[in-house]
């Protein structure tokens, strides 16, 4: 009898993985998974070519996946670059024309076609767009004192199931249009959560640089509600740059998304953990 090597051992231990994501596989066929995109992941090469692979492979199984992605960091960068001063109010840069048309030509340029140029390195049909196209994301102001800041007020989904049917990997960069032709700079998660509300997402992933939601021990919470998110936030537990993370995930529910979950993005194959296993891979909220 041949003895089993270790590459043996692993290549079973594969195979069982496979055989186990069947029912996931099967629980996902046709459904709508809006991800965003952001932190670490976006600025390491490796992490990128490993998020478009998995991505592809999403598509391939039959999900309908919806990329939102951020470029704050690559905007700074432009900015300082340029020599665009900011202002700030409250700790929030006000977004005046100058600093929009960088915005815009990060967002929907480098960052975007940076995304839909790894999905199509790994055999997928990704194509980039902002909220701009097709009346995506209709904004209004977020706060005058903020300048050019949007809150998506309508969104118009036509144009990303029109993309589903055509097997297309829709890559969205976070502007908006206002009701008299500006140009909004809109908060990635934001954005995010909208188009998922809006397409009635069967899950929207939030990537970030943190495992998830912790409890006072710093445990990562594996399965919240709405209502432990609200406590949470309430005692002080939830704080920080969580809260934005949470009020977009309740903001998305409301709006008829089944699941909101926040995870890892530097963690590898992330999101076919968070789909395709028993365990996931975050902290998944669910309305009650």
């Amino acid at each position: 009898m041949r003895k089993q090597t270790a590459m043996n051992r692993d290549w079973i231990a594969t195979a069982r993985t496979l055989s186990q994501a069947l029912p996931y596989l099967q629980r996902y066929e046709g459904a709508i998974v809006v991800v965003k995109f952001g932190g670490h992941a976006m600025g390491d090469d490796e992490a990128m070519e490993t998020f478009a692979r998995d991505i592809v492979l999403m598509r391939q199984v039959g999900v309908n996946p919806v990329i939102v992605h951020g470029g704050g960091p690559m905007i700074n960068e432009m900015l300082e670059k340029l020599d665009i001063k900011s202002e700030f109010v409250n700790g929030k840069r006000v977004t005046d024309e100058a600093t929009v048309e960088v915005v815009e030509m990060v967002l929907s340029g480098r960052v975007n076609k940076r995304i839909v140029q790894a999905i199509s390195s790994q055999g997928g049909k990704g194509v980039g767009l902002s909220g701009k196209d097709a009346n995506l994301m209709v904004c209004d102001p977020t706060d005058p004192a903020l300048g050019l800041v949007g809150t998506p007020a309508e969104c118009d989904t036509t144009i990303l199931h029109a993309m589903f049917k055509a097997d297309i990997i829709p890559v969205i960069a976070p502007l908006g249009m206002g009701r008299n032709g500006e140009t909004f700079n809109v908060n990635g998660d934001t954005a995010a959560g909208a188009i998922a509300a809006a397409l009635k997402a069967d899950r929207l992933l939030l990537l970030t640089d943190v495992a998830g939601v912790k409890n006072a021990e710093g445990e990562v919470m594996t399965d919240l509600t709405a209502a432990q998110i609200r406590e949470m936030t309430a005692d002080g537990t939830i704080a920080g740059g969580m809260i934005p993370k949470t009020e977009t995930a309740l903001m998305a529910l409301e709006g008829g998304v089944r699941a909101a979950v926040i995870l890892d993005g530097r963690a590898p194959n992330a999101t076919l953990l968070e789909l395709f296993t028993e365990h996931g891979a975050g902290s998944i909220i669910r309305k009650g």
